[in-house]
């Protein structure tokens, strides 16, 4: 636990509030369902099995288990998991209709997990356009949408009146800012999404 600063799970609740739940690493099991048993319990979500997913801590780091408990699946950043899946700071977590945001506020650090909330760009060191562009590409995520994925280039280009290759720059530039270039390709443009929203950078009021 060398470094172990706190790490906490974010959502909406069924009124459309903000809720926040801790993660303790002395609590090393922590289930999602349905079940007003679980220990992160959305009973307002039909989607949400019973007992869903759980959360483990093995290693200094936390993991997602999904072993075939869910109906619907449980995904990260979009893909479905099968077994376990370690977490990183800015993931997105959809059980059934509900996003719930993994954020590690100076976690142990490794190459991984080096994104925190420490080494986010503050607002005035964005340009108005990167600004733009970022709240283009999280536009989708408005309301706590559930099933919502980043805007792609070409939605941000005509949002924007601007060409594919001048957002893919400014996208490159946003990477870079935000600490997650050297993240798969696929998973560069969620992380991207969630630091901001998460942050406050970008706000349901932006979008």
């Amino acid at each position: 636990m060398t470094g172990f600063v706190g790490s906490l799970l974010r959502f909406i609740d069924d009124a459309g509030r903000q809720r926040e739940f801790a993660l303790e690493p002395d609590r090393q099991r922590i289930t999602i369902g349905r079940s007003p048993q679980a220990d992160l319990a959305l009973p307002w979500d039909a989607e949400v099995s019973r007992l869903h997913a759980a959360l483990e801590y093995l290693g200094a780091h936390w993991t997602i288990v999904d072993d075939g408990l869910s109906r619907n699946g449980t995904f990260v950043n979009g893909e479905r998991i099968a077994g376990r899946r370690r977490l990183v700071a800015g993931d997105s977590i959809r059980v059934g209709t509900s996003l719930v945001h993994f954020l590690d506020y100076g976690g142990v650090v490794d190459d991984i997990t080096r994104v925190s909330s420490g080494s986010l760009p503050t607002p005035r060191q964005l340009t108005e356009t990167q600004r733009a562009v970022l709240i283009a590409l999280c536009r989708p995520y408005k309301h706590g949408a559930g099933f919502a994925s980043p805007a792609s280039n070409q939605q941000i280009a005509d949002e924007l009146f601007l060409s594919v290759d001048a957002i893919k720059t400014h996208l490159r530039a946003l990477f870079a800012k935000f600490g997650v270039e050297d993240l798969p390709q696929n998973q560069k443009r969620v992380r991207l999404a969630g630091l901001a929203i998460q942050s406050g950078i970008i706000s349901d009021r932006d979008l």
